[in-house]
């Protein structure tokens, strides 16, 4: 729906090893295309991102699914002063526009949009990173419910660093790798972490960037969502991992929605599976290889 400029530089924050657009000089690039993300905050701040990095008259091209934000590109960039073209495609939005000499407005989007340390909660977190204001429900139950570890673990889809924290608070255990696909998550971990035993990696949870093996136990809240819809593959996809970093004998603890059916997946993978907990729409598994 949109082309990007021959030779484009891939920036995003959750493709691993892709370039940082906070990171890019201002009044640098000639063009930029972007997917706008759903979330309000989160938009304006990559808006107001990429309108900075591109030199008087650049080109800006940003589109999103109408529902899922699109409906409010047109607006939100004339506000930073853009003179807009919409069109409508595939039930997209996408505006193209030339950046102006003078913007309006887009110090404050940038700040409004960073990472900062949320006093609510104790953890630093920035828009857009999964449950970024709130501690997540499944999460708060999966802390609470987990033993004490000892060996070497993994956080697979560790977001800002929860649940590690409370993986961490057992004084026997040995590393604990962490990994999550969200560069803005694992930014915001290494702030939250500060246990030398905590390795920290931006990657795929699911891929083999990061190799793991002869784990004694693994912990995660695994995503089901992807672009926006359901998608039990995922969370499928995280057991599997899990059960092949374990040794013989090693425990996966994960929470779930209830109504997602994992039961089969993690029957078929391990030795052992119990339902240690079901509260507030949530599943709490211990698995044993």
């Amino acid at each position: 729906m949109a082309e990007p400029p021959l030779g484009a530089r891939q920036v995003s924050p959750l493709i691993p090893g892709a370039a940082s657009l906070e990171a890019i000089t201002a009044e640098t690039l000639a063009s930029l295309v972007m997917l706008a993300p759903p979330g309000t905050v989160e938009r304006r701040y990559g808006l107001a991102l990429a309108l900075r990095a591109l030199v008087p008259g650049g080109t800006l091209t940003a589109l999103a699914p109408k529902d899922r934000g699109g409906s409010r590109l047109k607006k939100e960039l004339e506000a930073f002063g853009c003179d807009v073209r919409e069109t409508v495609k595939s039930h997209h939005r996408i505006c193209a526009c030339e950046r102006p000499e003078i913007l309006i407005g887009i110090d404050a989007a940038v700040a409004e949009g960073a990472p900062r340390l949320l006093q609510s909660i104790g953890l630093w977190s920035q828009p857009g990173v999964f449950s970024w204001d709130r501690i997540d429900p499944g999460s708060a139950l999966l802390a609470k419910s987990l033993p004490t570890f000892s060996g070497r673990g993994a956080d697979l889809g560790s977001g800002v660093g929860y649940l590690a924290r409370a993986v961490l608070t057992s004084p026997k255990v040995e590393r604990l790798a962490m990994i999550d696909i969200d560069r803005r998550a694992v930014e915001a971990a290494a702030h939250n972490v500060l246990d030398p035993r905590a390795d920290l990696s931006w990657a795929d949870a699911t891929g083999a960037a990061v190799p793991l093996s002869g784990l004694d136990f693994v912990v995660m809240n695994p995503p089901f969502h992807d672009g926006g819809s359901e998608d039990k593959a995922l969370g499928q996809a995280f057991i599997k991992r899990a059960a092949g970093a374990l040794r013989k004998g090693g425990v996966l603890w994960m929470v779930a929605n209830r109504h997602l059916p994992y039961e089969t997946t993690l029957t078929g993978l391990f030795a052992t599976v119990e339902v240690r907990i079901e509260q507030g729409g949530y599943k709490v598994f211990e698995a044993r290889r």
